[in-house]
């Protein structure tokens, strides 16, 4: 009798396991970062007066300053997906992903930590996630472009200062609703985050939303997106513009990027950082192994952020490459820094 027990035991967990479909992804990628005028937060000693040196307590335990321009620079990503499918084709599915990058202030190695969970369910050209979404900006097309460098440090998007909804790879992100709806050659997309906070103790809300449109024609892809922050007592709401335009000819691909905001914070300097911003990206591949990056980015306030680059990508085949670029940023008035890394790449 024992042994049927245990037969069964075994047969109804080897069912349970088989019953269900979990799928890992990810990369990793490893080599040499540069970047001009780097500073992080370090361990900070102080001498006693009996001439001891010691390491500080409470706010001075820490200090920020000038490191080294050249560290070493990493990232581990797995993406863990739980997934199951109805009888009626329906598919429901959650995710959490695992990451550790170094500490690009420093150069020391920060340990891996799981995000928060995103939830999806599909059923043909609808999708709806909720949890720690992508919101329509994150998920727009073409919004990202090609991004030269092996951390994709260049973007032609730099000029954009409004914070939209995106996913959190490291933190537990917005819980908030994502919606898409695609037939034919259409998609649209909408997201919604609810938040509230305080000012005095007295809660406002700080709700934000926001909605896409996409089309593809032939080679080309054009997208709209349009989003907004409650802001209430604290000022006019925040809102930002993007339209992007993408397409393919043969070994060429390239993007457009433009857009407007409104009533975003200044930057550090005080600078504002209301206005149109602007920006273009582009990829080559020459040969069969090698493409060529390169970005551009920037806006017509006096505090948005400019940004160009290059980059080149090598395939080793079986999903390796080596990747590196070089590119340059400027922050309002600030002086321009430079930037450089080389590595490789895999996935898996």
């Amino acid at each position: 009798m024992k042994k049927v027990l245990f037969a069964s035991t075994a047969l109804i967990a080897t069912a349970s396991v088989a019953a269900a479909d979990v799928r890992f992804s990810g990369y990793g990628r490893f080599g040499i970062g540069y970047q001009e005028d780097r500073t992080g937060s370090v361990a900070n000693f102080t001498t006693t007066a009996s001439g001891d040196i010691v390491r500080g307590t409470g706010t001075n335990a820490n200090a920020t300053v000038d490191t080294d321009n050249t560290i070493l620079i990493s990232r581990f990503r797995l993406n863990i997906d739980g997934v199951v499918e109805t009888d009626g084709g329906v598919e429901f599915s959650a995710r959490v992903r695992l990451q550790a990058d170094e500490n690009a202030g420093n150069g020391e190695a920060n340990a891996a930590g799981l995000n928060g969970a995103r939830f999806s369910v599909i059923y043909g050209g609808l999708r709806v996630d909720a949890g720690n979404v992508a919101g329509a900006f994150d998920n727009l097309a073409n919004y990202y472009g090609n991004e030269p460098g092996l951390e994709n440090f260049i973007g032609q998007y730099s000029g954009v200062n409004y914070s939209f909804l995106g996913y959190s790879s490291t933190g537990s992100g917005s819980n908030a609703v994502f919606f898409q709806y695609a037939v034919g050659d259409f998609a649209f997309g909408a997201s919604y985050d609810q938040a509230t906070v305080a000012l005095g103790g007295v809660p406002e809300d700080a709700d934000r939303w926001d909605i896409s449109a996409t089309y593809t024609f032939n080679n080309i892809t054009a997208a709209l997106a349009y989003g907004q922050t409650d802001a209430g007592s604290f000022g006019d709401d925040p809102d930002l513009l993007v339209f992007t335009l993408g397409g393919e000819w043969g070994d060429f691909s390239g993007t457009l990027f433009v857009g407007d905001e409104g009533d975003t914070p200044v930057n550090s300097a005080g600078e504002a950082t209301d206005d149109t911003f602007y920006g273009l990206s582009a990829a080559y591949n020459v040969g069969s192994a090698l493409t060529l990056t390169a970005a551009y980015g920037d806006g017509s306030a006096d505090g948005d952020t400019r940004q160009y680059g290059i980059g080149a990508i090598y395939d080793l085949g079986g999903g390796a490459s080596l990747r590196g670029g070089i590119g340059d940023t400027k922050v309002g008035s600030a002086d321009s820094t430079i930037r450089a890394d080389f590595g490789a790449q895999f996935n898996f």
